[in-house]
């Protein structure tokens, strides 16, 4: 009998930690308000979720039922038990988040995660192990759901990516411990920010332009910050705002005037990874450079460290993403409080990424990942993804409700009501946003968003392309003789056709070249041409459908190669300078034939620049005259009956006459000169 209840789980609690849900549900069914807060449609999971939505916000579960009733559409409701949580949840989020420091709050942490879990078993017949917290864990659509709807937790943008790194190692499942870790290094480095914003750092610029300070690098003496303009290297402090890139030299006892490197104009800012090294060597790919109209030539911030490049990584990914959101912001003319809204976008970005720093000891995150809009420009139809967040923001805002719970009913909280909850004061609006009403956030109740479709869509592409990808990769061959093979393979087809045209010019079967020439004269003269390339390029659509048609289901046929023999590394090396010396031989030739036609039209041979230029004359004088329709024919008949047997003889003697004329053109002189070298340089 007590191993049945136990089986049963009735006496789990006794075996191991008991749950918060398993207190609570007690708790609720001995409570004398039990039915205003036990709805039937929800599992008990769903309903102590819901009773503690209802207590931050001051009411009864079916008193908020008969709110969400009230609001939402008959679409909605029917999908009751998942809507109304989600909508009890957004509510709730929506006020917690307005409490300073919700983050240190573990019961808000315990909240968030609980609310993820009542997300995966919603409806009373849902089942869900509540008994034991490490039973607990939830998946990525759950995360997906709730996370963006707490911005500085996730955005919808890159909402996947950041549960993989946060599940690496649990094999796609989010457990208490590492989320609630996570939440705490977003406590660390929001305080962090806070800090450096409140410090004396560039306090003089900031108090100009307003500008917020978002990272600072290169006041550890172990770590230091290289900049190199030309050939003078500085150590110094890097430090990014929200609107450009400083770097201050160090000097004996102090930092010199700050360098700014301006990244919210439009100034064909490149930012992009760069090798140095010691005398102009490029060894160390453990740099970032800067280059803009606005400077003469390009800045070099050099990371150094000793393994890998994961601080300079790291670094360009926020410097992109500052650049790419002031893009974002010029390209759509966005203005005032929306602009404030996608730069908190950013800002929350890096705010994760930092997080993710914090409490993660591997080297193999990918941090463009991580960041919206670095995302958004990697992405296939990133783009649509980034023209999709412009519309909502220009188009769509929503009222506060009466008693002014920032994103409360049915969306989320915006990414800039978000960061004012935090104690930041980003942007330049002026107006709080419990006043104007900003935008709303990125996840609303029981639908898809405008901006959740485009990024599922995407998505969906880049599965394709890295499907794509991986067939490219498991196709590459080594070797140049392997290389070479495959593709002498794969061009049969057109080597084929080629030499069945060869055959055709040079007559090798006269009655097929006569009524090549024939047919093809026909359709030239009727005006057909362009009738023929549609028919064949139908013929090749029609192939293909019917090859797939036929082959539907069946394996893919491969291509089967002849391997070479093996090279040794000799052979190899022999192999390529044999390829090296053939390339030079054609650029030599190239080279040759550009240096006659200079010779030609400067007369240098005179007696050849006049045959050249009767020729050029007459050919002008075809042009001008004769109709585009009766040239093309000729030019076709000259082609194809010029080995022909009553014109072989004759056009094997005129070639010949052509060969020595072009052989009797001398070539224009050429003068190498050695570069020399910029003395002047600093």
């Amino acid at each position: 009998m007590l191993e049945a209840l136990i089986r049963e789980g009735s006496f789990k609690w006794l075996l191991s930690k008991r749950s918060s849900f398993a207190e609570e549900v007690e708790d609720l069914q001995n409570s004398p308000s039990a039915g205003r807060n036990w709805i039937p449609e929800l599992s008990q999971v769903a309903n102590i979720v819901v009773r503690r939505c209802s207590k931050i916000l001051g009411t009864s579960s079916n008193e908020l039922l008969e709110r969400f009733n009230a609001e939402a559409s008959d679409y909605i409701k029917s999908q009751k038990a998942r809507n109304f949580l989600e909508y009890c949840c957004f509510r709730a989020l929506g006020l917690s988040t307005q409490v300073m420091g919700h983050l240190a709050d573990k019961k808000f942490r315990r909240l968030t995660f609980d609310m993820m879990v009542a997300c995966e078993a919603p409806a009373a017949a849902s089942q869900y192990p509540v008994y034991l917290d490490d039973d607990l864990s939830v998946g990525v659509e759950a995360f997906t759901r709730i996370a963006p709807a707490v911005p500085i937790i996730a955005n919808v943008v890159i909402c996947e990516n950041l549960f993989n790194v946060l599940t690496s190692s649990t094999a796609g499942r989010l457990h208490f411990s590492i989320y609630d870790k996570y939440l705490n290094g977003l406590e660390r480095v929001v305080k962090r920010m806070k800090s450096q914003t409140e410090s004396s750092l560039l306090s003089a610029v900031r108090a100009s332009s307003g500008e917020k300070i978002l990272e600072v690098d290169g006041t550890v003496t172990t770590q230091p910050v290289l900049e190199h303009v030309g050939v003078s290297t500085w150590p110094g402090r890097l430090i990014l705002t929200d609107h450009a890139l400083y770097f201050e030299a160090l000097k004996v006892v102090s930092y010199d005037k700050p360098k700014r490197y301006d990244l919210s104009n439009d100034l064909k800012q490149i930012v992009k990874p760069e090798l140095t090294g010691p005398w102009g060597t490029r060894l160390f790919d453990k740099a970032v450079l800067y280059k803009s109209i606005s400077l003469s030539e390009p800045v070099v911030i050099e990371f150094p460290e000793l393994k890998g490049h994961t601080r300079r990584d790291y670094w360009l990914a926020i410097i992109r993403e500052i650049l790419y959101v002031h893009k974002f912001i010029n390209k759509y003319h966005i203005k005032e409080v929306e602009k404030d809204d996608a730069l908190s976008k950013a800002i929350l970005g890096i705010l994760r990424v930092q997080a993710i720093q914090e409490i993660s000891s591997s080297n193999s995150v990918q941090f463009e990942s991580l960041l919206m809009f670095n995302l958004c420009d990697q992405l296939p139809g990133g783009d649509l993804i980034l023209e999709t967040l412009a519309k909502i923001s220009t188009s769509r805002k929503l009222e506060w409700v009466s008693n002014k719970v920032a994103g409360a009913g049915m969306h989320s909280i915006s990414a800039l009501a978000m960061v004012s909850n935090l104690g930041f004061v980003f942007g330049s609006s002026s107006s709080s946003p419990s006043e104007d009403g900003l935008l709303g956030g990125e996840v609303v109740v029981g639908e898809m968003s405008l901006l959740e479709r485009a990024v599922k869509e995407s998505n969906d592409n880049y599965k394709k392309v890295v499907e794509a990808q991986e067939t490219v990769d498991g196709a590459k061959v080594d070797g140049i003789d392997t290389n070479l093979a495959v593709m002498k393979e794969l061009l049969f087809p057109v080597t084929e056709v080629g030499k069945q045209l060869l055959s055709l010019v040079y007559w090798d079967d006269p009655p097929k070249s006569l009524m090549f020439c024939l047919l093809f004269t026909f359709i030239i003269f009727r005006g057909w041409l362009a009738y023929a390339f549609a028919l064949m390029t139908l013929f090749l659509a029609i192939f293909m459908v019917l090859t797939r048609l036929f082959n539907q289901g069946r394996p893919v046929d491969e291509i089967k190669i002849i391997a070479p023999p093996p090279m040794n590394t000799m052979e190899q090396l022999l192999a390529v300078q044999n390829a090296i010396s053939q390339v030079e031989q054609l650029i030599q030739d190239g080279n040759i034939v550009l240096l006659k036609f200079r010779a030609l039209l400067l007369s240098i041979f005179p007696k050849a620049s006049e045959k050249f230029a009767a020729t050029l004359l007459f050919a002008a004088l075809i042009l001008a005259l004769v109709p585009g329709k009766y040239m093309f024919l000729l030019i076709f008949l000259e082609t194809f009956t010029r080995y022909s047997p009553p014109r072989k003889v004759s056009t094997e003697r005129w070639m010949r006459r052509l060969r020595e004329w072009w052989f009797s053109i001398p070539a224009a002189p050429v003068v190498l000169e050695l570069e020399k070298e910029d003395k002047k340089r600093k």
